[in-house]
């Protein structure tokens, strides 16, 4: 059985491949990754692959405790000039984010051919790829959240809770209230921004590439885009071409 992390700067996502079934979820810390873990099941680990974004020694200390852990050995991804029939497109390939590297080597792999890549988070990334896997660089803006916090630190009278921001969101009519405004407002410039990419990419390839969505706020913008596959994993795809393992059992 082989664990997989994606470890963000607040959340970690895992899951588990082998066994009887897969599994996974979302954490938000090492304590509550291992206690999730210990209580799976039959869980005997016969390896672990992980991408960061955390520093150095906030990565290492997740590796400690995981060897600790389950005795198995755990591989960490690193940046490279290419990967998984991609040729990274930053000037300086150390430079971009791994998780969106990976993210990217995934999509390619799925679509063995031109790909854009949009990824809804904390921030929202786009990475162009011809059909050759040359990485072309992409675009960034803030998510979501970024804009929301944005708002709400420099705007004294917008004051809201999540679960009011959530149910904001089950229309994009013009708001009637201001967390309705702001919610709705933010969601269709997030809109705005990826059908821009969509744009970018028929210009240069025509109708020859494959849309990739993915990202925690992805949904906000599906329906505006329903020509896109989306697929949460992307990251895990291009994780397991980073750090190969054995066959899972």
């Amino acid at each position: 059985m082989i664990l997989e992390l994606d470890c963000g700067n607040s959340l970690i996502k895992w899951r588990v491949l082998g066994g009887e079934s897969s599994c996974g979820g979302v954490v938000d810390s090492d304590v509550a990754l291992l206690e999730t873990l210990r209580a799976l099941v039959g869980l005997v680990l016969s390896g672990c692959r992980l991408v960061s974004v955390r520093s150095d020694a906030e990565t290492s200390a997740l590796v400690a405790l995981l060897e600790a852990e389950f005795g198995a050995p755990v591989l960490c991804a690193q940046p490279t000039p290419s990967l998984g029939g991609v040729r990274n497109g930053y000037l300086e390939y150390e430079r971009l984010g791994l998780d969106r590297w990976l993210a990217v080597v995934g999509a390619y792999q799925l679509a063995g051919g031109a790909c854009l890549v949009l990824d809804l988070g904390t921030a929202v990334t786009s990475d162009f790829v011809t059909a050759a896997g040359e990485h072309l660089g992409g675009y960034i803006c803030p998510g979501l959240p970024l804009m929301r916090n944005q708002l709400r630190t420099h705007t004294r009278r917008i004051r809201y809770d999540d679960v009011a921001a959530e149910l904001a969101l089950h229309s994009l009519q013009p708001g009637r209230s201001t967390v309705e405004a702001v919610e709705r407002g933010c969601a269709l410039m997030l809109q705005g921004f990826v059908l821009t990419q969509v744009e970018l990419a028929r210009e240069r390839w025509g109708a020859d590439f494959t849309l990739y969505l993915t990202g925690g706020d992805a949904a906000l913008v599906r329906e505006a885009l329903p020509q896109a596959r989306l697929v949460s994993d992307l990251v895990f795809i291009g994780l397991a071409q980073a750090c190969p393992m054995p066959e899972v059992r």
